[in-house]
């Protein structure tokens, strides 16, 4: 089995990739599509195949799909990058590589989404079976992008395409757990986030991808204790403003997802449950 993994370069690809390989039995094969071969060059000391092109060009997608068994689309563009590059990353480049592994005979097809495609809160965990509703403060062209790119994928007849979508992730380095006080400075002290940790992001997408009789499925990927804004600062070593405590939470359940169908389906249980966890084991 030969699997190809976009956005390796990112955040999440980056640690994604090396679990992938760690865990790879005897034949199965790793490949990675990179814009600029020296930061091909870690994936390749692990024993991956680098394919060097763009993700938007498309004679790059049929050379680095040639011969695949497998996709992992983790690639994404988001935060302070211009609308129309989110819709040309998020949906146009990650239909294209659909149409290209479809074209190529790719067996599977794993697109790495966002819990953020949900839209506004339904005053419980949203599943999988809830429609977005577009709308809330983190709704934009991050997650209206891969709402299209899901749809149009998904749609691909004759490719079986499984959805991971992911909540805010964090860990083992990854700056964004420091750069969530920029949301959060602004939000009431109630107000949560859900999160996931890079070692559980990469557990679920892997559960995701080897998972036999799971095409068309979604999943939510993400950890069991949901972090306030208070708990942001404090994990940060941060001292809490006061004005949190003046704030009321516009939406309670934003973004909060159930796990339920990834636990039950797919055997899915966090490495850190919580943030904390992560913590005390030295992993953030």
């Amino acid at each position: 089995m030969l699997t190809l993994v976009t956005g390796t370069t990112g955040q999440v690809g980056r640690r994604f990739v090396p679990r992938l390989l760690a865990q790879a039995r005897h034949g199965e094969r790793v490949r990675v599509l990179v814009r600029d071969a020296e930061r091909g060059e870690p994936f390749a000391a692990l024993g991956a195949e680098v394919v060097v092109g763009d993700l938007r060009d498309t004679e790059a997608l049929g050379k680095a799909v040639a011969g695949v068994d497998a996709v992992v689309n983790v690639a994404a563009s988001f935060r302070g990058v211009p609308d129309e590059e989110a819709w040309a990353v998020n949906r146009d480049a990650a239909v294209e590589l659909g149409r290209a592994a479809l074209t190529s005979g790719v067996e599977r097809f794993v697109q790495v989404s966002t819990g953020l495609v949900y839209g506004s809160g339904r005053g419980r965990p949203v599943t999988e079976e809830d429609e977005s509703r577009p709308g809330g403060t983190m709704w934009g062209a991050y997650p209206e992008s891969k709402l299209a790119a899901e749809r149009e994928l998904l749609g691909l007849e004759g490719l079986d395409v499984r959805v991971g979508r992911l909540p805010f992730v964090y860990g083992e380095g990854d700056p964004h757990l420091a750069q969530s006080l920029m949301w959060a400075g602004e939000w009431a002290h109630t107000q949560r986030l859900h999160m996931g940790h890079h070692a559980d992001v990469a557990q679920g997408l892997l559960r995701i991808l080897y998972a036999r009789g799971v095409g068309g499925r979604v999943y939510n990927i993400a950890d069991d204790a949901p972090v306030t804004a208070v708990e942001l600062h404090q994990l940060n070593g941060v001292e809490v403003p006061g004005e949190l405590y003046e704030r009321v939470d516009p939406d309670p359940w934003l973004v909060i997802m159930s796990t339920e169908r990834i636990r039950r389906e797919l055997g899915y249980r966090a490495v850190y449950p919580s943030a904390y966890a992560a913590r005390d084991a030295g992993a953030l």
